[in-house]
């Protein structure tokens, strides 16, 4: 078994006798995903690490190989897995809607998941778990396997689209209320956009689209795309 999938199942095989060691792969693994949940991903790197472990870089590297394996487990250990989805029956839309909303909430906890690049299939116990709790969502859908496993990485690819798109937003309008935020584009685009260049642009900032109705649109808009794919899965099952 390669060394990095043991550590991701955190299969030892060492016999290790007398003292707990001080320091071990959970160790450096949460110390990391604390400095990227306050500072981001490009602030766990191994001298951070084992700064904050008061330890010597060279100390971690019998717990982890490099910077690269590091993120795969931080990737795989951030957030407990969605517990409450894997027992129970019910329409199959409904379970998958809320393991999409779960999936949510875990980036929301830890935003730099959002932002690292898929490398492989999941093959930590904790990506297995939102992957075994995503298919079986799905299980009393009419879909073969094929479809099912093609449905949950659609959504969970939207989910992780939504994410990025939220936060760039959010460090776009400067901490600014996305309502107001939102108001002052439209604004600004009505009084700019020529109808005779841009008819159907200039009659959309024309209405009332973007006016402050106190309602929260970035949940609107993730219903609303999760929505799109769930019907067409659907369909498809249909």
């Amino acid at each position: 078994m390669p060394v990095e999938l043991a550590r991701l199942w955190r299969i030892s095989s060492e016999t290790r006798r007398g003292r707990p060691a001080r320091l071990d792969v959970d160790a450096v693994v949460d110390a990391a995903i604390a400095l990227a949940d306050r500072d981001g991903l490009a602030a766990a790197t191994l001298p951070k690490v084992a700064e904050s472990l008061g330890v010597t870089k060279m100390s971690l590297y019998r717990h982890v190989g490099s910077k690269e394996e590091l993120v795969a487990l931080m990737a795989d250990a951030a957030g407990p897995p969605p517990a409450d989805l894997r027992e129970g029956d019910g329409p199959w839309r409904e379970r998958l809607g809320a393991w999409a909303e779960a999936l949510a909430d875990r980036l929301e906890r830890h935003p730099w998941l959002a932002d690292l690049r898929v490398t492989g299939p999941p093959s930590g116990p904790n990506g297995i778990a939102w992957f075994d709790a995503g298919l079986r969502a799905m299980r009393r859908s009419r879909l073969d396997w094929g479809p099912k496993v093609r449905t949950v990485m659609i959504v969970s690819d939207y989910v992780q689209g939504m994410a990025r798109l939220a936060q760039g937003l959010a460090a776009g309008r400067g901490g600014a209320d996305q309502a107001a935020a939102e108001l002052a584009y439209g604004k600004a685009m009505a009084a700019l956009v020529d109808p005779a260049r841009f008819p159907d642009a200039a009659a959309l900032f024309a209405s009332d689209t973007f006016a402050d109705t106190g309602a929260d649109t970035a949940e609107a808009d993730f219903r609303f795309g999760l929505d799109l794919i769930l019907d067409g899965v659907a369909a498809q099952a249909d």
